[in-house]
């Protein structure tokens, strides 16, 4: 479970706050911020000290084998920006120049005992930290156009239709990588499967709820205002009525 993380205000008074079962949390944690895990951080550090000493071009081609494009938020075209400025904080470092024939000379890189302490602490939070980020659908749904709910059955099943494509394309890109991956990168990319299959699950159950969801917003006359009102605060030095 994850530490608690200061507001830099009273926890009380804050709405990145929530308590559930007894303890808090940092909704910041679960919303549609970023993590605070460097994916491309964690590939190359990670990979330099699994594999060795590589230089760019490897990394590219290790990226393009893995498929890491399909399962994180890797640009495989950011490698190289991102190897510069690894080398620039000192946690990778210059080993040799290779050169293969008539190819440009590439820098071979490796790990640094400061590369290996940032790993140590990338691998710690990568492991730890859970994003689930916010979809706009939901917010949407929540606030249908009275005027277009016919429109909604064939909405929800064309995301349904897109959810399966993008299924569908995961696993073939996953056999594809298989043969190339470890038992855990194995795992890693059928989480994204998963996931996948729970969302196409979910929007099934909303195609068979959509009768009934449409026409309670037919019926909506008016909307409440919220049911309760935040408490007044009476300004310093007033006096009691």
């Amino acid at each position: 479970m994850h530490d608690v993380k200061s507001t830099g205000s009273d926890p009380d008074e804050s709405d990145e706050w929530d308590i559930s079962a007894g303890r808090r949390f940092d909704l910041r944690e679960y919303s549609c911020e970023s993590s605070s895990v460097s994916s491309i951080r964690l590939f190359i550090l990670g990979s330099l000290a699994q594999r060795g000493e590589m230089h760019g071009h490897h990394l590219k081609l290790l990226a393009e084998e893995e498929h890491v494009h399909m399962w994180t938020d890797i640009s495989v075209g950011g490698l190289y920006g991102a190897l510069k400025r690894l080398h620039a904080e000192g946690l990778i470092s210059d080993v040799r120049t290779e050169q293969e024939g008539n190819f440009p000379a590439r820098q071979v890189y490796g790990i640094t005992e400061a590369g290996r302490v940032a790993l140590s602490e990338l691998r710690r939070d990568g492991l730890t930290d859970y994003v689930l980020r916010p979809d706009p659908f939901d917010l949407a749904l929540s606030r249908l156009d009275p005027d277009r709910l016919d429109e909604l059955p064939g909405i929800v099943t064309g995301r349904i239709a897109m959810l399966k494509e993008l299924l569908h394309t995961a696993r073939e890109a996953n056999a594809r990588a298989r043969p190339y991956l470890s038992r855990a990168e194995t795992f890693a990319l059928e989480h994204r499967e998963k996931r996948l299959h729970a969302e196409i699950d979910w929007h099934e159950s909303l195609v068979d709820a959509l009768p009934d969801l449409v026409a309670e917003e037919r019926a909506r006359t008016h909307f409440p205002p919220p049911r309760h009102s935040p408490p007044s605060h009476r300004s310093k030095g007033s006096s009691t009525p």
